[in-house]
């Protein structure tokens, strides 16, 4: 990857892995993969290697090396402190993959599952994501927010822009103000095309509304 980043003429490359959890938040294919000391050993043994080929490649290209947090459950939160207290790392990404512990992003029968305790429907559990995004907001002021509005995946209208939703709508707005008021940017994440979506994350419109609004 690094190699390709060179040959691409990119002058920064970011190194980032997703943090461990505890096994209770493990996803399927990792159950039977992995233990919790495992798990957080891989994270050991990536940060490692980063830190190894950081060196290796500094005449080259700058390689910043962070972590993806997740927020899952309160206990989440002193998961975090602890890689930050045990790593040092060039920055972090705040992101959420689960609503109510439930994984939003893994598969469409967990993710109604998910929509199924916030309510019943993609407006309510929309509603619980943004809530709960608030929440990872206030608690770590992430550097950088990961992949914003990941909750529209696996909806029913996964081309949708929430417009539709007010009260929805209200909750990304009010989640923006509170990036910008300490100075945390969005990540435009591509991922959202490989998996079948028109627009990477975030949509369009919510990059209207931070670049035009709240800049």
């Amino acid at each position: 990857m690094i190699q390709t980043a060179i040959s691409k003429g990119f002058h920064t490359f970011a190194l980032t892995e997703h943090m461990p959890r505890d096994l209770e938040d493990f996803y399927p294919e990792e159950v039977s993969q992995y233990t919790a000391e495992g798990l957080s050993k891989l994270s050991d043994d990536f940060l490692n290697e980063a830190i190894r080929l950081r060196e290796v490649y500094s005449g080259k290209i700058s390689l910043p090396i962070g972590f993806e947090s997740e927020w899952i459950r309160p206990s989440t939160l002193g998961l975090i402190r602890k890689i930050q207290s045990k790593h040092q790392f060039d920055f972090f990404l705040g992101s959420v993959h689960h609503v109510h512990t439930i994984p939003i992003d893994f598969d469409k029968p967990t993710y109604d599952r998910a929509r199924e305790k916030a309510g019943g429907t993609d407006e309510r559990l929309f509603e619980d994501y943004f809530d709960s995004q608030l929440e990872m907001l206030q608690a770590l002021q992430p550097p950088v927010v990961g992949h914003f509005d990941l909750i529209r995946l696996l909806s029913d209208e996964p081309n949708g822009d929430f417009k539709d939703h007010d009260s929805v709508w209200q909750k990304i707005r009010r989640n923006l103000e509170y990036i910008v008021s300490y100075g945390g940017i969005l990540e435009l994440n591509s991922a959202a095309l490989r998996k079948g979506l028109a627009q990477p994350y975030p949509c369009r419109p919510i990059c209207e509304v931070s670049h035009t609004a709240f800049v």
